[in-house]
Order: C-alpha cells, then structure tokens, then sequence
C-alpha cells in the first residue's frame, strides 16, 4: 500500500488548512452529530446559529481545536498520551469530566451488532499501539489506516473514539505528507456496513482497502 500524497508538512498542513470546515463537518457526521455545512462554517467562525443543541456546538468546537492542535504541534510522539489529549479535546464538555481522557471502565453496546468490545487495560492498549506504529515494511498511509481502525474497534473510550481514531490518523498522516483521511457523506453508509463487518470479524483488509480507494484527499504536486 503505497502512499498517494508525498508532501511536505508544510503543504499537507496547507491542505488541511483550506478544507479543515469541511473535515470537521464530515467527522462530525460521521459521529452522528447532525449539522449541516454551513452550520459547521458558522460555528468554526464564531457565529451564532440557531436551532442547533449546546452538544453539537460544542462539539464542532471542539473538533476546531482538536484540529488546529495537530495542525499546530509538529513534534509530537504518537502514544497514548496523545490519544488521551484527543480525547479531552473532542469530547469536552460532552462526557463527565471523570471520563476525559481515561479508559472506560463501563461495558458499551455497538449499533447494528451484537458484538461487544473488550475492556480496554492501558498496558494492553500501549502494548497494541507500539506494535501497530512500529511496522517498518508498511508505509505511514497504511499505518495510519490501521492505528485508526484498531482505535475505533477498541472503544477505549466511553464516547468520540471514531473521532479520535480519525485525528490520531491524521497526525499521522500529516507529519508525513500522506495528505488526509476523510469519509465523504456519500460514502458514510458504505462505511459503517465495511466498518460493522470488522467489527465482527476483527479483519481490517477490506475496510483499509475500501479507505485507501476512497477516502484520502490532497493535492500532487
């Protein structure tokens, strides 16, 4: 799997830069936050819009400084320090405070399927992620991918670990100008059915596959 895009930091930064409204408002979607794209530009501007919950103004927000924190921060170790600062980011505010950050330690139940998610232990998770980053035969396209899809099956968090997954990705992918992943809305329903059958199945190659098609966006330069 090679990678599509080989940037700079500097011009993939300037890519996420010129479209970051409309990663925010795919990711938001993807997480069943329902706003509409010019809602999603108001919020990041600043504006007031009407009709929408706090929750989903927040967590516009709060996606906004998720992003402009990987956008900003070049040097950084991808850890579980890192996943537990997403964490905090995107779901500020919107989980008891007692939760940002740290691992579940409540069972949750996964729409569309009876399968059901182990307990996240921390020394497990580091453990997986080392492994999983520390691939030296696969590029950073295909690393990315695989980090995003095992943080989104693992549920470690109590909520938003599809959008944590997604921006640990993408801190990835822009510190080595692989361009970025984002879901289109068209191609949302096919995702979640690609992304139920892993789920169930635990085997990734179809869905990273489907992703690495699909859903990585950027410019050649």
């Amino acid at each position: 799997m090679e990678n599509k895009f080989n940037l700079t930091r500097e011009k993939n930064v300037f890519v996420a830069k010129r479209n970051i409204v409309d990663y925010i408002w795919k990711s938001a979607n993807l997480e069943g936050i329902g706003v509409t794209y010019p809602e999603t530009q108001a919020i990041y501007d600043g504006g007031v819009v009407n009709g929408l919950t706090v929750d989903k103004i927040i967590a516009i927000n709060n996606l906004k400084y998720a992003w402009q924190f990987i956008l900003e921060n070049e040097v950084i170790d991808y850890d579980f320090k890192l996943l537990s600062h997403l964490h905090k980011l995107t779901c500020d505010k919107l989980v008891l405070d007692q939760n940002l950050g740290r691992l579940r330690t409540t069972p949750v139940n996964i729409g569309g399927t009876s399968w059901k998610p182990q307990f996240p232990i921390e020394s497990q998770i580091k453990e997986e992620l080392e492994r999983l980053l520390n691939q030296p035969e696969k590029t950073k396209t295909e690393i990315a991918i695989e980090v995003m899809l095992w943080i989104m099956r693992r549920q470690m968090f109590i909520d938003g670990n599809k959008r944590v997954g997604m921006l640990f990705a993408n801190k990835i992918m822009i510190d080595n100008g692989c361009g970025i992943i984002t879901i289109s809305q068209e191609n949302q329903l096919t995702f979640f059915e690609k992304l139920i059958k892993f789920y169930e199945s635990g085997d990734n190659n179809d869905l990273k596959q489907w992703i690495y098609e699909t859903s990585i966006d950027g410019i050649d330069l």
